[in-house]
């Protein structure tokens, strides 16, 4: 009986239960149902309406047809005549004509109906339906001239903004001198642009503040100390970038720009050093020329790599260098620029069977304040030089491959020693020459056969190089002479740069892995030059005084020419120069006045 009575109760609790989840699933379809008549009568009622709750500028245009909100829009909305900005005390007013500003109703009203209107249906349904709980305040379309609008704003902009002075260090006497850099000011002009805009799309009408940035690097008392005594350590200090031939030298002047108040150097300042050192030394590769006529060289162009300077690991070493030349005590350091190399397509070797391949040695000088019959002389004499190739085994002798030096031979007057006197003659500035060639010579580390110095330091010879480096020459003696001691022929290349008064020498063949080196010359028996002396020459008007020496003092001159190969010594030779006192020559001119 009680079995019984509790299967009948547990039965009626089940269609309980059935019932109560059918009322609720009616309940939610009911609701479905309603929430859909309710989005489609809705969906209805706007369908070629603005929806609720849109505004352009402030103006509700909810539930108008486009033609309606335009109407509404143009009746409400007014143009400003001017647009009225403000910094501190001063007002500048824009004119709506000088921006050609107007305002586009129909496109206005256009944006804001079709921003329900994607034609992405899930997006415009669920922003239709934030719009029946949120506002949406749209701006007016405008239309004016940007450019116009950015050179007025740059002009307002000009009157307001004080360019600021950065802090900055200059040598100063044996010390430093620091400015402080002052403060200034900058006008927001893209920010100011942007409020203005909106302003006007929103029909804002309310002055507008200028935004102003406050720019201020300048040094307090401690920092400018410490800026200063950073900038000491680098006075009289020198930092050489180097690729082959090429130096560029960056005094103490130059590296206090590169500095950075407050550590680290200036990164706009570095790419200008990188920029004048790609300039100086980058080039395309070269293939190499050689043109053999009548037993002489008559068109020689080595071959050369491409070069690329490598700016990031340039820019890394310089501020290396910087930090190196600040701790240290040395005066000068140098650092080899990073380059990216480009072989030629054609190599040395295949356009000669003479074992010319590679450069073996280089002499250089310079001969500054030369009158011009010595420059004709010097870039002459070397002309006859060039192209000259020496056998191996071979000796050459300087005055025998340059042959007759006169007027009758292209050369012009110019001033020589004779006779203990300097007087002139022709082929002054030949000794010039001679002596850059007995410098890559020395370079090559050939046997020097011949050579001997100039009766006095002539002042030629040491611009860049130290006293008895150099070799005099007059037919048929004293001589200058080599022996090639290589496995290959030597071709000797010559290059006089009449601009700058400069001459070069370069010996290309074989390189047999020998190293020369020179000590440093021993000056002894100092003596003092005698009185000045002046000279007449008719060539110059009457009153003019030109000088043509300096002053020399005499001196005794010796250096050590050593030449390893394999760590083995194959020649050793010691060079001794015996140089007269000499006085100051000047010419005293006796021609006629012009």
């Amino acid at each position: 009986m009680t079995r019984h009575l509790g299967k009948k109760m547990k039965n009626k609790s089940k269609i309980s239960y059935k019932k109560i989840v059918l009322r609720i699933l009616i309940g939610i379809l009911g609701l479905v149902l309603i929430v859909l008549i309710s989005l489609s009568s809705y969906l209805i009622v706007y369908k070629d309406r603005v929806y609720p709750n849109l505004s352009i500028a402030g103006v509700s245009v909810a539930g108008k047809t486009q033609s309606e909100a335009a109407i509404l829009l143009s009746k409400s909305v007014i143009l400003p005549k001017e647009i009225n900005l403000i910094y501190q005390d001063q007002v500048f007013k824009i004119s709506a004509s000088d921006i050609s500003l107007y305002y586009d109703y129909l496109k206005s009203v256009s944006n804001v109906y079709y921003f329900t209107r994607t034609d992405n249906i899930v997006n415009d349904l669920i922003t239709r339906t934030k719009l029946l709980f949120d506002q949406k305040k749209i701006g007016l379309a405008i239309n004016l001239d940007n450019n116009q609008l950015s050179k007025i704003i740059s002009i307002i902009a000009g009157q307001i903004s004080i360019d600021p002075i950065e802090p900055s260090v200059s040598k100063s006497g044996t010390g430093v001198f620091v400015s402080k850099g002052s403060p200034g000011r900058e006008v927001d002009q893209k920010k100011l642009i942007d409020q203005i805009t909106y302003n006007i799309s929103q029909n804002i009408t309310e002055q507008i503040i200028i935004p102003v940035d406050n720019i201020d690097h300048s040094l307090d008392n401690i920092q400018a100390q410490h800026f200063a005594s950073r900038a000491e350590k680098f006075i009289d200090k020198k930092l050489i970038l180097k690729f082959e031939d090429n130096y560029l030298s960056y005094t103490d002047t130059d590296i206090l720009k590169l500095l950075e108040p407050n550590g680290g150097y200036k990164n706009i300042e570095i790419q200008t050093i990188i920029q004048e050192t790609a300039d100086r030394i980058e080039r395309d590769p070269q293939n190499p020329k050689f043109v053999f006529e009548n037993g002489k060289v008559t068109e020689f162009q080595p071959a050369l790599d491409g070069i690329k300077v490598d700016s990031q690991t340039l820019k890394n070493q310089i501020a290396e260098k910087l930090d190196e030349l600040y701790l240290s005590s040395e005066k000068s350091i140098e650092l080899t620029i990073p380059v990216a190399k480009t072989l030629p397509e054609i190599t040395i070797e295949k356009v000669n069977n003479l074992g010319i391949k590679e450069l073996i040695g280089r002499g250089t000088s310079t001969y500054f304040h030369s009158i011009p019959g010595r420059v004709h002389n010097v870039s002459l004499a070397a002309t006859r030089i060039n192209g000259t190739l020496v056998k191996p085994g071979e000796t050459f002798s300087f005055n025998q491959v340059l042959g007759d030096v006169s007027a009758f031979t292209g050369y012009q007057q110019a001033y020589i020693i004779s006779g203990g006197k300097t007087i002139l003659g022709d082929g002054g500035g030949v000794c010039q020459v001679s002596t850059t060639l007995f410098r890559a010579v020395l370079d090559a580390g050939l046997p020097v056969n011949e050579r001997q110095s100039h009766a006095y330091r002539v002042s030629y010879y040491e611009q860049g190089s130290p006293p008895g480096f150099d070799a005099t020459v007059y037919s048929p003696s004293p001589d200058l002479k080599f022996t090639n001691d290589t496995p290959a022929y030597i071709l000797i290349e010559a290059t006089a740069d009449t601009k700058n008064y400069s001459l070069s020498f370069d010996l290309y063949g074989t390189s047999d892995g020998r190293i020369s080196s020179l000590s440093k010359p021993v000056v002894t028996n100092v003596s003092a030059p005698p009185e000045d002396l002046y000279q007449d020459d008719p060539t110059l008007p009457t009153g003019t005084i030109k000088q043509i020496d300096w002053k020399a003092w005499g001196a005794k001159v010796t250096f050590n020419y050593s030449v390893k190969r394999d760590g083995q010594e194959i020649y050793n030779k010691t060079f001794i120069s015996n140089y007269k006192p000499w006085q100051a020559v000047y010419l005293r001119g006796t021609g006629p006045v012009q």
